[in-house]
């Protein structure tokens, strides 16, 4: 972390994934494990200490609550971000979203807010959403 950015780049994924499931107001059991799985098995964080969700889900929730807050959000993941880890945070968003085998209407407008915010291109957006929806099938 530096001291003109209050996010590292995996504190700010990991504040893009709390913020879409909460996005709904209701932070599933399967979308916490999702985070969790997904903090503990890709590469991206293995050097990640955890004792820092809590602080990044406190900023989350707190600015969230703030009428500009969503807004001020996607300014600190921009800022925390390399573009190039712009796809890997749809990605990862994406996966939480489709954790609960379900995409309501209010995360849906919030994945499409992330498209928009981290400018990503409508035809790799398809394709990272195909993967997540094709990977949380169930039977």
């Amino acid at each position: 972390m530096t001291d003109d950015s209050p996010l590292t780049p995996a504190d700010a994924l990991v504040a893009l994934m709390i913020a879409v499931s909460a996005s709904d107001e209701t932070i599933r059991t399967a979308e916490l494990l999702q985070i969790q799985n997904i903090l503990d098995h890709l590469p991206i964080f293995a050097d990640y200490d955890n004792a820092g969700v809590p602080r990044v889900s406190q900023t989350v929730f707190e600015l969230l609550e703030q009428e500009d807050g969503l807004d001020a959000l996607f300014g600190l993941i921009r800022d925390a971000l390399p573009e190039r880890l712009f796809e890997t945070a749809y990605a990862l968003a994406c996966d939480v979203a489709a954790a609960d085998g379900q995409i309501g209407q209010v995360e849906a407008r919030m994945l499409e807010e992330v498209r928009f915010e981290l400018s990503i291109d409508r035809l790799h957006a398809a394709a990272i959403e195909r993967g997540a929806k094709a990977r949380y099938q169930s039977l």
